[in-house]
C-alpha cells in the first residue's frame, strides 16, 4: 500500500490529546482518524452525509473495522489518511485505508460498511446511483456539474440553497435575501451526480466595465469540498466572455481566505452589512 494508491487524501496533525504514555499516538486514535477522513471522503464525492444517502432511504452502519500498524505517529507529526473505496456488493462496501506520514506507511487498515433501512435495521441494496458516483470518482471523474443560466431555470434550486445558508443557518431575514435583480442577473449553481444543488452565485453589471459577484452561498455539508470555488470559477468565465475587465465582490470577513485562493484582493476598509462584516475584494480578469 502507497500513497499513489488514493485519490483521497486528508491531512490532520496529531494532537497533544491523542499521544500516550509511550509518546506515541495511541492506537484507538488511528481508528478515529480512518472515520474522520471517510467523513471527508464523502465531501470530495459532492455527496452532502447525512442528506445524500437519507434521499434513498438508507444510511451506512460499520460491520467490520480492522486496523494493522506498521509504525508509529508522534505529537505534532502530520499526517495523511488514504481512503479509497474497494468493491461495493449488494448490500456492503468496503473500503481501504491508509495512515501515511510524508510517503511511510503507518496504519493500514479496512472498514465494511452495509447500507441498511435506519428503522427497521435491515441491509439494502446499495442504490445504482451511489454505486456510480462511487465508481467515477474512483475513476477519476469530476464529481461536480455547474449550470449557468436565468433565474427562470435555475431560481428554485439557488433559492434553496441561498435559503439555508443565509436566512436559516446567518437569520439574514428572508425578506431582506430576495430582490429583483435575481431577475436580471447571470446565476450559476453547483451540482453533484444526484442533481442535488450544493452552492451558488450571481453575477451581474457594477459599473461599465466591471462586474460584480454575489450571493455566493455553499452548503454547510460541503464547504471545503470544491462545489463555491466551481460556482466563483463559472461566474468569473461568465464574465470575461460578456466583456468585463474585473470582478468585485463583498465578502463576509469569515470568507475573505477563499477569496484570496481565487485571486482576489481586499480594497477599502472593513464595513458591517446586516450586522455581518464585509470588505471588498477584486480581481482583474
Amino acid at each position: 500500500m502507497v500513497r499513489a494508491d488514493f485519490r483521497f487524501l486528508y491531512r490532520l496533525r496529531v494532537r497533544w490529546a491523542e499521544v500516550d504514555a509511550q509518546k506515541i499516538v495511541f492506537n484507538g486514535h488511528y481508528l478515529m482518524y480512518v472515520d474522520t477522513a471517510i467523513s471527508d471522503y464523502w465531501r470530495a464525492l459532492a455527496l452532502p452525509y447525512p442528506q445524500a444517502l437519507e434521499s434513498f432511504g438508507g444510511d451506512l452502519y460499520v460491520k467490520k473495522a480492522t486496523l494493522e500498524y506498521h509504525a508509529s505517529a508522534q505529537y505534532d507529526d502530520q499526517l495523511d489518511v488514504g481512503i479509497r473505496c474497494e468493491r461495493v456488493g449488494n448490500s456492503s462496501m468496503l473500503f481501504q485505508a491508509g495512515v501515511f506520514r510524508q510517503d511511510e506507511l503507518l496504519v493500514s487498515g479496512e472498514l465494511v460498511y452495509v447500507y441498511a433501512d435506519p428503522v427497521a435495521r435491515s441491509a439494502m441494496r446499495v442504490p445504482e446511483e451511489l454505486r456510480a458516483a462511487l465508481a467515477a470518482y474512483e475513476a477519476g471523474q469530476s464529481m461536480l456539474e455547474v449550470r449557468v443560466g436565468g433565474w427562470d431555470t435555475l431560481g428554485d434550486d439557488a433559492r434553496l440553497v441561498r435559503k439555508e445558508v443565509y436566512v436559516d443557518e446567518q437569520r439574514i431575514p428572508a425578506e431582506m435575501e430576495w430582490d429583483e435583480a435575481d431577475l436580471a442577473c447571470v446565476q450559476a449553481v453547483a451540482y453533484n451526480r444526484l442533481g442535488m444543488p450544493l452552492a451558488t452565485g450571481r453575477l451581474m453589471e457594477h459599473v461599465p466595465g466591471v462586474a460584480k459577484i454575489g450571493r455566493m452561498a455553499t452548503r454547510r455539508t460541503m464547504r471545503g469540498g470544491g462545489a463555491g470555488r466551481a460556482v466563483l470559477d463559472a461566474l468569473m468565465q461568465a464574465a470575461r466572455r460578456q466583456g468585463y475587465r474585473e470582478a468585485v465582490l463583498h465578502a463576509q470577513l469569515s470568507a475573505t481566505s477563499f477569496y484570496l485562493q481565487a485571486g482576489f484582493a481586499t480594497r477599502g476598509p472593513q464595513y458591517e452589512e446586516l450586522g455581518i462584516p464585509h470588505v471588498e475584494m477584486v480581481k482583474v480578469l
